[in-house]
């Protein structure tokens, strides 16, 4: 008899077990199978409650590298960035690889320099238009880090990158997509010539806000097309995503603009593979503060002026999150990290051919 009272207690781990698997086995089928490597970063539930905002860069090693914020919920002053590295279906156990102070920690973003060299940087602060933008950095794949040390000493609202990596441009420039929370939402790039030392922000990109609804735009993700011919699309309040051009290598910006694609108010990433082809993902719901289900890639040939394939790697109810996609390439590779129902963090991993082979018409 007492065996049996306790019997469910000590079932519960052997349960707990069976979803994860059961878990994966979905997200797995739902990509269309073998070209692609989905999974997860780590085991659910050991480590915190809940993760969000997850980054990820190629490391020369071969290995990949992903970062998230965790705790016991988004904005409490025990979250922390945490940090994996490794192969599919092989990676080490996590590490909380940066906490300053017991206030939250955001946003994570991992960027690479072309000596090698890894730059973590991340917010902290209680709230969005108090955030801090620090680093890390680490020349060994991450071995050991640097003492975490201000973007921006002194910046309140969020120097640097805001949520997606920094790219560098033909020049040697390296611009971040920067954007600031307090009130009404502004976005604009953080420019480095001098390999990240220091940091010159543009002005804020300008929008028609008797025409957009709601705060404005946030997190840009950027490519360079041509050398000094920079853009990015934006995450908005007004159910599209925006987009913005630079003609002098990110210095000035054209007014935002909608272009034809939805937006949820959800975060955004894109890459641009060797050839020019563009591969974004993104919730493709147009309510404000709409579903972040399903999380889909569609592809552009022409620069971004249209997109007209699809594909949804992780599917599920509407009230389902799949969200706040990073979106790296090396060769014509592609690889994603991202939220899953802030309980995990997953990814995606495929070839270009493969996508193209698996996509659909976007409608």
């Amino acid at each position: 008899m007492t065996v049996l009272k306790y019997l469910p207690v000590l079932l519960l781990p052997v349960f707990s077990y069976l979803f994860v698997m059961q878990q994966e086995k979905k997200i797995t089928a739902e990509a269309s199978g073998p070209p692609f490597e989905t999974g997860f970063f780590f085991e659910q539930d050991k480590f915190f409650k809940e993760c969000h905002a997850s980054t990820i860069v190629h490391l020369k090693s071969g290995q990949l590298m992903a970062a998230w914020f965790g705790g016991v919920k988004e904005g409490t002053d025990d979250v922390a960035i945490w940090l994996t590295k490794g192969t599919p279906g092989n990676w080490s156990t996590p590490v909380k690889v940066a906490k300053i102070r017991e206030d939250a920690h955001w946003n994570p973003v991992l960027f690479q320099s072309p000596q090698g060299r890894i730059f973590l940087f991340f917010k902290v602060g209680k709230k969005i238009p108090s955030w801090e933008t620090w680093f890390i950095t680490s020349d060994d794949d991450g071995k050991t880090w640097t003492a975490p040390k201000e973007l921006v000493a002194g910046d309140k609202g969020g120097r640097g990158p805001v949520k997606n990596k920094p790219i560098m441009l033909s020049n040697g420039t390296w611009v971040a997509g920067a954007s600031h929370e307090e009130g009404q939402w502004d976005a604009f790039a953080d420019l480095s010539t001098d390999n990240g030392k220091t940091w010159t922000a543009s002005s804020y990109i300008k929008l028609d806000r008797t025409a957009l609804k709601g705060k404005g735009v946030i997190q840009p993700t950027l490519w360079e097309s041509a050398p000094g011919k920079v853009h990015m699309l934006l995450r908005s309040s007004d159910g599209a995503i925006y987009r913005s051009d630079s003609e002098d290598g990110a210095k000035t910006w054209s007014a935002a603009y909608k272009f034809g694609l939805p937006n949820p108010n959800s975060g955004i990433d894109l890459t641009r593979l060797p050839d020019g082809t563009l591969v974004m993902a993104y919730n493709p719901d147009t309510a404000n503060w709409g579903s972040r289900s399903p999380l889909s890639l569609i592809i552009s040939f022409d620069n971004g002026k249209t997109w007209p394939k699809i594909l949804d790697i992780a599917t599920g109810d509407k009230k389902d999150e799949f969200s706040y996609p990073a979106v790296i390439s090396y060769g014509n590779t592609i690889a994603v990290a991202y939220t899953w129902k802030r309980k995990n963090v997953a990814y995606w991993i495929g070839t270009k051919e493969a996508l193209l082979k698996a996509a659909k018409d976007r409608k």
